[in-house]
């Protein structure tokens, strides 16, 4: 094993070994090499006549560029756009996201947690955290309705086991008791358990209540207590998109950290749907510890091993996307603007709820339940979604994706809300069609 990785690993077994023994055996091997990287940073503060390490082209100190593609760009320095941005992000953007989760997660303040790295959006998190954690056979707790990339990050590339629960319960809230369920049964085959929540959820657009935010803190603080070391993933992908007064208006995050040094909590979140920035792809990983051993090392050592695993993928980041994120954030039209849109987004879901009201149709269908995010499923009662999905494109131009067999998962975000109720009409007709044998 490379020094430097010996000397990281030893940083976490000496300050917490639970934390230690959650990584994968490749978590344990990587490390952010002291190579050029590192030689650069320390010549950008020192190098004060000339500075040869740079891997970039320089011209009257800015970097080098084309005027054809800087034509596009003004307004923007040309620093601000061309040179590599540093593998774990700009540092002011890393401090504006900082300052924007104290912001709106009232739970994180007075907590010790990571200082957010920018990611390629919401997926390469999700690979890092399978690189650092996830080792063959290990369980990847997840609702029964779930992201389908999660199967080719987890499932595929990691050779992890998937372990499904109802997300649902009887009353149409989060099944929190078949979480227990699941976890119990895994807990007495593994002592290292990865637990995904993902609100609001993709596909159905459910988000918790506060009430039921508690009951999960608690499972999985009990869980921890009960010698089980516990990885929980917070995918906050949609974070801030909910409709109802009565959800948790906060990351899960800041009720997990500094609780117990076998619970472990990542937040992954980033612009790409905060902002309606879809193409920026950037993202944030944020480390949530224990309280135990110097979390100041503790969160350096995971900083740096997850420099390595971007290191060795995608060495760093677009810095343009970067820059005009970081803009966005300390622009004064941000909240204003930001509010518009999702006043939009609101509005469209509630026509959505007011709509499927409609006697009509819960003759072949039930909506799953549904207050966030982008989505909302139906589940069909008496057709088969694949049929459905097909006969609409080709009979009426709608397109819907058909989530299971029985499941079709709308995107009501993409759809003007005047167009809402068209749009439940045809899928509707379609069902009849169906229904009556046609095709």
């Amino acid at each position: 094993m490379n020094p430097l990785a010996e000397e990281l690993n030893r940083q976490i077994l000496t300050n917490n070994p639970h934390l230690h023994a959650m990584l994968s055996e490749l978590g344990r091997e990587i490390f952010f090499p002291k190579g050029i990287l590192s030689q650069s940073a320390e010549a950008k503060e020192k190098a004060y006549r000339f500075n040869a390490t740079l891997g970039i082209a320089l011209e009257k100190g800015q970097a080098m560029h084309l005027g054809c593609m800087y034509d596009w760009l003004k307004g923007l320095e040309p620093n601000e756009v061309f040179p590599y941005a540093p593998a774990a992000g700009l540092p002011a953007l890393r401090t504006a996201w900082q300052q924007k989760l104290l912001q709106e997660n009232p739970a994180m303040r007075g907590k010790r947690f990571g200082k957010p790295m920018v990611t390629s959006a919401l997926t390469h998190g999700l690979s890092i955290v399978g690189d650092l954690f996830v080792d063959p056979g290990d369980p990847i707790l997840l609702p029964d309705k779930f992201w389908g990339n999660y199967r080719l990050i987890f499932e595929v590339r990691k050779k992890a086991r998937i372990v499904t629960y109802p997300l649902f319960d009887s009353s149409g809230g989060f099944h929190v008791e078949a979480l227990r369920r699941a976890i119990l049964a895994e807990a007495a085959r593994s002592k290292k358990l990865i637990v995904i929540l993902n609100f609001p959820n993709n596909p159905c657009g459910y988000s918790i209540s506060p009430k039921e935010a508690q009951a999960v803190t608690r499972l999985l603080v009990e869980t921890a207590r009960q010698d089980v070391r516990v990885i929980t993933v917070l995918d906050d992908a949609y974070f801030g998109l909910t409709y109802t007064d009565d959800l948790l208006q906060e990351s899960l995050f800041g009720f997990l950290v500094n609780q117990d040094d076998r619970l472990l909590a990542v937040k992954l979140d980033g612009a790409t749907k905060e902002q309606f920035v879809w193409g920026f792809r950037v993202g944030f990983i944020t480390y949530g510890l224990g309280l135990s051993g110097d979390l100041d090392v503790l969160v350096g050592a995971l900083e740096k091993k997850t420099m390595g695993a971007i290191r060795g993928c995608l060495s760093n980041g677009p810095h343009i996307s970067q820059t005009l994120v970081l803009k966005s954030l300390q622009s004064t039209a941000f909240a204003a603007q930001k509010k518009e849109k999702f006043e939009i987004l609101k509005a469209r879901a509630r026509k959505v709820m007011q709509v499927l009201g409609n006697p009509e149709f819960e003759e072949v269908w039930t909506p799953y339940p549904f207050n966030s995010g982008y989505f909302m499923c139906l589940q069909l009662k008496n057709v088969d979604a694949e049929r459905l999905r097909t006969h609409l494109l080709n009979q009426y131009g709608v397109g819907v994706i058909a989530a299971g067999e029985r499941d079709v998962r709308i995107a009501f975000s993409c759809i003007e809300e005047q167009d809402i109720p068209e749009l439940f009409a045809l899928i509707h007709r379609g069902v009849m069609d169906l229904q009556a044998g046609k095709s």
